[in-house]
Parts: C-alpha cells; structure tokens; sequence
C-alpha cells in the first residue's frame, strides 16, 4: 500500500519495478492526493509474479494541477496481470495524461481497466488515456476497458485502446534493408516498450531497464519474452 498526500506546488516523480518469480502473487494499492500547482509523475513498471494487479487512483484535488500515469507489463509464459486505474478531476484547470503499454507473450493474459472521472466543478479539465498492448503469440491475450465520466460541459478529454500484433510492414521495411528477421521483430518490440522507458528521468535505473529490455528481447533462434523461472 502505498499512500501520497502531494502538497501544494510539490513536484515529484515515482517509480515502481516490480520484478518478482514467476511464481510469486503480487497486489498493490496506490492512492495519491494532489493539491493545487502540484505535478506528479508515476511509472508502474510490471516484469514479474505469476500474478500480479495494481490498483492506481490519482485526485486532482486542486487548480493547475498537472498528473501522469505511465505503466509497462512484459509477461509470457503462464504469468497474468490486472490493472485498474483512476484519475478523479475534482477542480478545475487541471490535465492528466495516462500511458500503459503492454507486451505478452506464450498464454500470459492482462487486464486494463482505466476511468476518467471529471466532476461538475472541473472545467477545463483537458484529459488523455490510452492503452496499448503487444501480442507476441496467438495464445496471449489481453483486454481493455477505458472509461470516460463527465459531468463538466468545458472539458477535452480522449480515451482510446489498441490491441494487435507486430506490424508487418514496419518488419518488411527493416528486413528489406538487410536487417534479419529476428532482429528486426527484436527492434521493433524494443521500441515499443521504450516509449514508456524514455520518460524515467533517473538515469541509472533507466540505463537498468533498457538494459533488461535488451536481455529480455534477444534476437537468438528462440527469440521472444523471456521469463523468469527462479
């Protein structure tokens, strides 16, 4: 459990890895209250446990406020994962954005469930939300509901999921190129990810994740997710 209570004007960042055995349950909550001009950045980074769920609600309880919701799940085998989130516009002149992105591979499964909520008094509230996740095997599978609920008229918001697989007229582009195919599904896979570890503004631990990204996305005969056992 894991509770914040952002005071007014505060800037912060957080990072959670969770990197457990594929044999592990992992369930965590995150509940975090923003004042106003306050501005919190938060990256959920999902790589272990044989089952795992993050629940994840943001008020904006303030003017000006600013909130992100990043998040990246890379599982295969038999592993499972669920994600609820909740970012509640409660004043107005406020923005969110919420980026998840997902990778599975084998028969792993993930659920997304994401809400936007903007109340009667959060005007001008400009909102994002979307959800996007990678298939690797005709077994994996994911599902996603993002929500939207508005009860202000002076609003922007957009919500918006995409499930597939890799694009192959990105792969023929590389592999026409002289790039092979496995590394060319590698680089394609890795830069999908990236776009969520891009945003972590510690350098070290960021060097750490692309590092396991890398590791994680070999482009050897057996290439695909590869999962801990341990």
């Amino acid at each position: 459990l894991m509770e914040a209570d952002i005071g007014e004007g505060a800037e912060i960042d957080h990072y959670r890895i969770q990197q457990e055995s594929s044999r592990a349950f992992h369930i965590t909550s995150q509940y975090v209250n923003q004042s106003g001009k306050s501005n919190f950045s938060d990256h959920t980074i999902t790589l272990g446990a044989q089952l795992s769920r993050n629940n994840i609600v943001h008020v904006l309880n303030g003017e000006y406020i600013h909130s992100t919701m990043n998040g990246l799940y890379l599982i295969g085998g038999d592993q499972h994962t669920d994600t609820s989130t909740k970012l509640d516009h409660a004043k107005p002149n406020c923005t969110s954005l919420e980026l998840f992105k997902g990778i599975l591979d084998d028969r792993a499964r993930a659920v997304f469930t994401g809400k936007i909520l903007v109340r009667e008094d959060a005007q001008k509230t400009d909102a994002v939300q979307a959800n996007r996740a990678l298939l690797l095997s005709d077994q994996a599978q994911a599902n996603s509901q993002p929500q939207l609920e508005i009860f202000a008229d002076d609003v922007r918001c957009t919500h918006g999921a995409t499930i597939g697989q890799l694009d192959e007229k990105q792969k023929f582009y590389l592999m026409a190129r002289g790039i092979p195919e496995q590394q060319a599904m590698g680089m394609l896979t890795y830069a999908f990810a990236n776009e969520i570890i891009e945003h972590i503004r510690i350098d070290p631990l960021r060097d750490r994740l692309e590092q396991i990204l890398a590791n994680l996305f070999r482009t050897d005969e057996d290439w695909g997710l590869k999962t801990r056992e341990a």
